[in-house]
């Protein structure tokens, strides 16, 4: 009967360590696919303008909401690609905002918005260089960011 417990207990203690050691994996995972795609920055709108003006790059603001469905799949099937990533990585300042949250109402004042999703390209003076309304195909959001790039920022 001893040696059953002590099997037991040893049947749970590697049925343990599988799990820890599936659930990393899981995490490692997570982590790898939120590596890819465009990285968006936080902060406060303000600092996000200087530091545009500063690199003297433009910046690239999905203005969204929640509840938004091509919100949603702009994120899932765009945002993600590496094409998509190469192109705005690196070249501007990526910032996405919940419209209907935090500082989005006083921007959505700032940046009029017709419908969502609208993604904007704006310089670090705040002024809208380019805005594009609804979801947009990868190799069109790469055009137009190859596009306004070629301009000045500020």
């Amino acid at each position: 009967m001893k040696n059953l417990k002590n099997l037991g207990f040893a049947i749970m203690a590697l049925m343990l360590a599988m799990s820890v050691a599936v659930a990393g994996e899981g995490d490692k995972k997570a982590a790898k696919s939120a590596d890819k795609g465009i990285q968006f920055t936080e902060g406060k709108w303000s600092e996000i303008l200087k530091q545009a003006k500063k690199e003297n790059k433009l910046i690239f603001l999905d203005a969204y909401t929640t509840w938004c469905g091509p919100c949603k799949m702009l994120q899932k099937n765009v945002f993600t690609r590496d094409d998509v990533a190469a192109t705005f990585n690196g070249n501007f300042i990526n910032v996405k905002i919940d419209m209907e949250a935090g500082e989005g109402p006083s921007l959505a004042k700032r940046y009029p918005i017709e419908g969502y999703p609208t993604l904007f390209f704006i310089n670090g003076k705040g002024k809208v260089v380019k805005q594009l309304l609804g979801y947009q195909q990868p190799q069109d959001l790469i055009k137009v960011a190859k596009s306004v790039q070629k301009g000045p920022a500020i």
